[in-house]
């Protein structure tokens, strides 16, 4: 009598929504280390272009993975060693090679406290990820600038320098300013818009879609000097979200005190 060997079981493949998120990661990873080769070239342009893509890679894969329910522990791991590399390495060493290395080892050590903050920003993050003791109030907010917009702060210089020329952004001491500013604003406690959770009210769907037609159309025509004027919209939110989040502060706090006021004594 003859007995069937019993096959070991298979293990099931892992669904392509679950691959995506993670090959957008990749994507946006490669990308930032790209940057880096076109700044060895003395390819300025491209090392900002670079940096741009690895942004909005960065920016669709968290909502491909939630929209697909493709999230994993894997992938944040992932995003966030990329995030690392993409906005908190290969920015500063594009700006080394091309005005930092100029200014030998002081240039050097702004280079590296850059790279570290942005280090410590992202364990921040990390650690701060499913808080339960959030209050509703600070969920359309991050503590200090995320990485993305840190590394394309920190880029603005370079992209001043291509749009009005030589002689001024590219000096190392005003590249050090953006560096030094742009360090504390990753590791401060400074609350920032994050947009993941904004809702749009339906009377303005249609204009902000018309202003997002109206910024790619001159991301094609004028990329340098729309660029430029993106970042310094960014700079002017920063102190408009501290005093939303004052506000929203206050106004929840005041309802807590109302509400302890008027509950009846036990």
């Amino acid at each position: 009598m003859m007995f069937r060997r019993k096959r070991p079981p298979r293990i099931p493949g892992l669904s392509i929504n679950r691959l995506i998120p993670n090959i957008l990661t990749l994507l946006a990873l490669c990308a930032g280390l790209t940057s880096i080769r076109f700044a060895v070239h003395d390819m300025w342009k491209e090392a900002v272009v670079a940096t741009v893509l690895a942004a909005v890679l960065d920016g669709l894969d968290g909502r491909v993975a939630r929209l697909l329910q493709g999230t994993s522990k894997f992938g944040a791991e992932l995003d966030s060693l990329s995030d690392f590399v993409s906005f908190g390495v290969a920015p500063a060493m594009v700006l080394y090679f091309w005005t930092m290395k100029s200014a030998g080892g002081f240039g050097w050590a702004l280079v590296l406290l850059f790279s570290v903050c942005c280090a410590l920003r992202l364990a921040r993050f990390n650690t701060m990820i499913g808080e339960p003791d959030l209050p509703p109030y600070a969920y359309n907010f991050f503590t200090g600038v995320p990485a993305p917009a840190a590394a394309g702060l920190t880029l603005m210089p370079m992209v001043l320098t291509i749009q009005f020329g030589e002689g001024f952004f590219d000096r190392p001491a005003v590249v050090a300013l953006f560096l030094l500013g742009v360090s504390f604003l990753m590791v401060s406690r400074l609350p920032t818009y994050s947009f993941k959770k904004v809702r749009i009210p339906h009377p303005w769907v249609l204009p902000i879609l018309l202003v997002v037609g109206v910024v790619a159309a001159f991301m094609v025509t004028e990329p340098w000097l729309t660029l430029s004027a993106v970042g310094c919209a960014y700079i002017a939110s920063i102190p408009a979200a501290a005093r939303s989040f004052r506000r929203l502060k206050a106004q929840a706090e005041q309802t807590v005190a109302i509400g302890d006021t008027a509950a009846p004594p036990s």
